[in-house]
Parts: structure tokens; C-alpha cells; sequence
């Protein structure tokens, strides 16, 4: 069945439940459309890593841009309701690699994946969502409507996907940790010049600079995206994925996580309407 968001309709492509792939020369387009507000649950991780193994062995494939079937929405966060579905996860687990958990290995993956990947964000992404875009190798936001935050601390947990890592490293120490401690919703010019995407464009603008810029990628003589990729190596996180995880691990198991997250399921979360404002929703809450 079609993805209905507003008047509009949308298609899978047939071979992934939560994504519409096309290609041409060289770019993958990747659309994100797990309604209703996208969140990261199972079907969404499974299809995404599917994905991103099949084209690691892709040598046609030099750029992969991500964008979402909803412009409210990019990935809202991971889907809260697994507090009642704890082992939800455990066969995407089995499958990944030691010492990182299943959140982190779906970052690690697009972090290093050997073609260059784009984010193009034009609403919302928080927490897992938000560690997404920051584990991509380029970020463009769009101005007025696009937002990121790392909002788990409004739940009693810390980002657990790699978010403090992929932040400490993209905005320093300082601005990570008014990022996770405000759980704020950062706007594009904001998230702009503390350096979390590239570039903030006005929205009617944003199609034409991925565009360009990923067939100019994708239209380089070969070699050279790889050769850029395997000079500009990703930090190795191996040390801070192991910390981050025993944070967050350690959090999640408090009293107050559940209840905190079970009341925003309850108020409105992963609907449209509590999603628009979930900071002010979750923050009502704690209080």
C-alpha cells in the first residue's frame, strides 16, 4: 500500500518496506517513508543496513543522498515503544559487529561507507534520527523548516548511537554537551555555524545544492571519491562507543527512563502532533 502524507501518495521502491531507492549515474537517492513520522524502528534499521551492505560492494555508486517522503519529518527518533518490546532488536544484534550496539553499528556503517553520503534535511531529525545526519559525511539543512536535536536526556537517558561521539567531533566537547544536556531543538543556522551540517540553505534552494554537488561527486574521474575518503578517514570510536554505550545503558535502566518514556507515548509522541513540539511535550512531563 502507498505511504499517505497529506494529499500526497508514495510508493516503496519494491525491494525495502521503509525506502524508495533510485539511480542515475553514479547517485543512489535514498527517500525515507516509514509513516507516521518516521521513526527508527526495526523495519527502518533492517532496510537501511540492507541497503548500505548492498552498495558497500558497489563500485557504480559513488554518491548516496538521503532525504525523507515527509518534509516534516527526516527520522523522528528511535521508536519509544520498544520499552515494551526489549528483545525487538536482538536479531539485528546477532548480525552486527562485537563491541558496539545495534544503534552504534548502523551509524558506524554509514560512517564508513565507501561512497560519499548527503543528507538532505528539511524537517525534523532527533535522537537516533539526529545521529544519523551526524554520521553522514555531509549534512544540508534547510532554513525555516529543517531541526535537529538530541532530546534523550528529556527521556533520562543520553544519546546511545554514537550521538556524543559523532558530536564531540563535529562541534567539540563544549557545544556537544549543550547539545545532549539541552536536548534543545537546534534550527539550520544554528546547527549551522556550531559547524553540525555543512551548509543552511533557504528551502527552495536546497534540491539544486545537493544536486549539484552530488553529480559533481559522482562525475569525478575514478579513484578519486575513494582517495579522498581513505585520506579523510573516520576517527576510530571504539573506545567511545564502549563509553557511551555503559552511559546509556546505565540510564536506561532507571525507573525514570521507562516512566518518562511510557508518558510520552501516552501524551502524543511518534503522532504528528506531539512530534511537532516533542521537547515542550516531554518537558511538561519531567516537570
Amino acid at each position: 500500500m502507498p505511504a499517505r502524507y497529506g494529499s500526497e501518495f508514495c510508493m516503496h521502491h519494491d525491494a525495502y518496506a521503509t525506502l524508495r531507492v533510485s539511480r542515475e549515474a553514479g547517485i543512489v537517492r535514498v527517500t525515507l517513508d516509514n509513516p507516521p513520522v518516521n521513526v527508527l524502528d526495526v523495519a527502518l534499521m533492517t532496510d537501511l543496513r540492507r541497503l548500505l551492505t548492498t552498495l558497500r560492494e558497489d563500485d557504480s555508486a559513488r554518491v548516496i543522498v538521503f532525504d525523507s517522503a515527509d518534509p516534516e519529518f527526516f527520522i523522528a527518533h528511535v521508536d519509544m515503544s520498544l520499552v515494551d518490546a526489549p528483545d525487538a532488536f536482538d536479531e539485528l544484534a546477532a548480525e552486527g559487529p562485537a563491541g558496539v550496539n545495534v544503534f552504534q553499528a548502523l551509524g558506524d556503517l554509514l560512517r564508513h561507507q565507501p561512497q560519499v553520503t548527503i543528507v538532505k534535511l528539511t524537517g525534523l531529525a532527533r535522537g537516533g534520527g539526529a545521529e544519523f545526519v551526524t554520521a553522514a559525511d555531509m549534512a544540508f539543512a534547510a532554513i525555516g523548516t529543517a531541526g535537529i536535536g538530541q532530546i534523550e536526556a528529556l527521556m533520562g537517558i543520553v544519546p546511545g548511537g554514537g550521538g556524543t561521539q559523532y558530536l564531540a567531533g563535529r562541534i567539540g566537547r563544549n557545544r556537544a554537551l549543550e547539545a545532549v544536556l539541552s536536548a534543545d531543538l537546534y534550527d539550520a543556522r544554528t546547527a549551522e555555524r556550531y559547524g553540525w551540517v555543512n551548509r543552511a540553505l533557504p528551502a527552495d534552494e536546497l534540491d539544486d545544492v545537493v544536486d549539484r554537488l552530488a553529480r559533481n561527486i559522482a562525475a569525478l574521474p575514478d579513484g578519486v571519491v575513494a582517495a579522498a575518503k581513505h585520506a579523510l578517514a573516520p576517527d576510530d570510536l571504539a573506545e567511545g562507543y564502549r563509553r557511551e554505550h555503559d552511559a546509556w545503558a546505565g540510564q536506561f535502566v532507571r525507573p525514570a527512563a521507562e516512566r518518562l518514556i511510557r508518558a510520552g507515548l501516552a501524551h502524543g509522541a511518534q503522532t504528528r502532533d506531539g512530534e511537532r513540539d516533542l521537547e515542550g511535550l516531554l518537558r511538561k512531563l519531567a516537570g
